[in-house]
């Protein structure tokens, strides 16, 4: 599972830690300001700030030839893309001018951003240590938008991308034409474009409504293959390497640059 529900919230599990660990380091500062006197939090809100923009500016830069004719979508973080090691530099270097300037903020502040990198790194690990071992791809068949049908196991053999989307849903409807180009300039990986729940004139029209002509497009209408990959929300996309065997899932919106980073984490050899 790659993701918890909250009612009508579902939360992707990679924006746990960070949030977690946002939560207890000004919990920590709380605590000081109340019991010392001394407000770190303003201190600690520049470090956030300051690693955020860093590590999302790393990874537009890492990405730029992607983001060059799109440049708006450098802003858009609902891909998650962000170089965790260059926000943390950022967020140090904050931190320790904070400290030069103001003295007394020392504890209190070198103390909120420890719990948050002790939360931090225990959420991920525990999230890790919780994440399902590498499965097949299912041995399951689905029909062909336009007839016929196809056991995705079939597909073993080269790296897999398999897309679960729906027309409803607008995260779907943005990232499509990414996954689209994706799968002109990536012959050697097998994209499949699962639809769950919807019927072959429903998926048919709206394709050709939004102008997008994605290969290999499957009908999920029983939901067999969300079961199948434990999907909890839309879009989901699991990445399989050329044995078959899973090798990482992103649930949510997928920009070109995540996508690109992705693909080339599924290229590099094991």
């Amino acid at each position: 599972m790659d993701a918890i529900n909250l009612g009508p919230l579902v939360l992707p599990l990679r924006v746990l830690a960070p949030l977690g660990a946002l939560f207890a380091a000004n919990g920590a500062a709380w605590l000081w300001q109340k019991r010392r006197g001394v407000d770190a939090a303003p201190a600690l809100w520049q470090m956030t700030l300051w690693g955020f923009v860093a590590a999302r500016a790393a990874f537009v830069l890492e990405h730029f030839d992607t983001y060059r004719g799109t440049p708006l979508a450098m802003l858009d973080i609902r891909d998650g893309g962000f170089v965790a090691f260059a926000g943390l530099l950022a967020a140090c270097a904050v931190g320790f001018e904070q400290l030069r300037r103001h003295p007394a903020l020392r504890r209190p502040l070198t103390t909120a951003a420890l719990c948050g990198v002790v939360v931090w790194a225990g959420a991920t690990v525990a999230i890790r240590a919780g994440a399902p071992a590498a499965t097949p791809l299912p041995a399951i068949a689905l029909q062909r938008l336009g007839g016929g049908a196809v056991a995705l196991d079939a597909f073993k053999g080269r790296p897999v991308v398999v897309n679960l989307w729906a027309s409803w849903c607008p995260p779907c409807r943005r990232e499509m034409p990414a996954l689209t180009a994706a799968q002109a300039a990536h012959p050697g990986v097998a994209f499949l474009f699962v639809n769950v729940g919807e019927d072959g004139a429903t998926v048919g029209a709206y394709l050709r409504e939004a102008g997008v002509a994605p290969q290999n497009v499957l009908l999920d209408p029983a939901r067999t293959a969300a079961r199948a990959f434990d999907a909890v929300g839309y879009p989901t996309t699991l990445f399989y390497d050329g044995r078959g065997m899973l090798a990482g899932r992103h649930m949510g919106e997928l920009s070109r640059a995540a996508l690109e980073e992705r693909l080339e984490t599924l290229a590099a050899p094991h």
